[in-house]
């Protein structure tokens, strides 16, 4: 039965990998030669498809392991491009234009590429629980904070796009689209800029905010966890103090974006945004690289802890 699960999963990560390739290239033909309907339509289909498989893989990684699929760095990559495929289908349920797909396709490729090819073999399979990871505080905490740096990754890429093309005196790459379409109107140039902006900020604030609230949960849910584990609901790990470091940061951003009443203001928390993408990447790899903290279960390559 394990080596039928363990087919099974290396099946639908090759099917989701194939497809998401498949996925970029009508994305680079749709952006570069032409723009067509029925392709788009074919890369949406695809993001779905690569959904499912990976929610077939993180089911079935379940079932065997015994346990909620996230004990490793294989699998909580896997999580991430599972969580990075539905923030990319969270426009098309508001009817919306999909500003993600730049950002959530190159994302997804990078994390399952990262995660099938480079990673040892010894990575992808399903390592015993260690104690204090023996809590079904596991599912809701990890969970939690993969999923708020998933959303916070994401929006904090849309506000560097956004200081991108704030500052940037030619932007005619960015906004070809656009322009083309404005152009027959007889509007101007710094109007396709102004809505490029605009649409960039509403749905960075948004995502941002849907981060926030998750790595809001994942904190608390995890100080309950570190009481029933080590007694203390705070010890100032490195994780936790990392966490909490890019918790303020992104609660700085909320004030100044919530009082923002002008381009200018919307740049300087975009701004403060960029930071946070940078202390996500420490919280989530810099502090196990290190191997320090209570976070730390034995060796990077065998134990990795969201």
């Amino acid at each position: 039965m394990f080596i039928i699960f363990a087919i099974l999963e290396q099946i639908l990560t090759h099917i989701s990998f194939s497809i998401i390739s498949i996925v970029i290239m009508i994305h680079l033909i749709n952006f570069s030669v032409y723009e067509n309907q029925r392709i788009h339509n074919l890369s949406v289909k695809g993001m779905i498809a690569t959904f499912f498989s990976i929610t077939g893989f993180l089911i079935i990684r379940w079932i065997s392991s015994g346990h909620f699929p996230l004990s490793n760095l294989y699998e909580s990559l896997i999580f991430l491009s599972w969580s990075l495929s539905i923030i990319h289908m969270i426009p098309y349920f508001f009817n919306q234009k999909n500003d993600f797909s730049t950002i959530t396709t190159p994302s997804v490729i990078l994390t399952q590429g990262f995660s099938t090819s480079v990673l040892s073999n010894e990575m992808h399979q399903s390592a015993i629980l260690v104690p204090a990871l023996q809590s079904q505080w596991l599912m809701m905490h990890v969970s939690m904070m993969l999923l708020s740096y998933t959303a916070l990754l994401c929006g904090s890429l849309l506000s560097i796009a956004l200081l991108v093309i704030t500052f940037r005196k030619n932007i005619d790459f960015f906004l070809k689209e656009m322009k083309h379409f404005y152009e027959k109107e007889g509007l101007f140039l710094n109007f396709y800029k102004y809505q490029l902006i605009q649409r960039l900020d509403y749905w960075s604030y948004r995502v941002i905010s849907l981060g926030f609230t998750c790595l809001t949960i994942g904190i608390l849910s995890g100080a309950v966890w570190a009481n029933e584990t080590w007694g203390s609901y705070w010890n100032w790990d490195p994780k936790e103090t990392w966490a909490f470091i890019t918790w303020a940061i992104f609660a700085i951003y909320l004030h100044i974006r919530k009082n923002s009443k002008c381009q200018g203001q919307s740049a300087n928390s975009a701004f403060v945004a960029s930071i946070g993408f940078i202390l996500i990447w420490i919280c989530y790899f810099g502090i196990n690289l290190l191997g320090i903290g209570f976070h730390s279960y034995g060796s990077f390559p065998l134990i990795y802890k969201h």
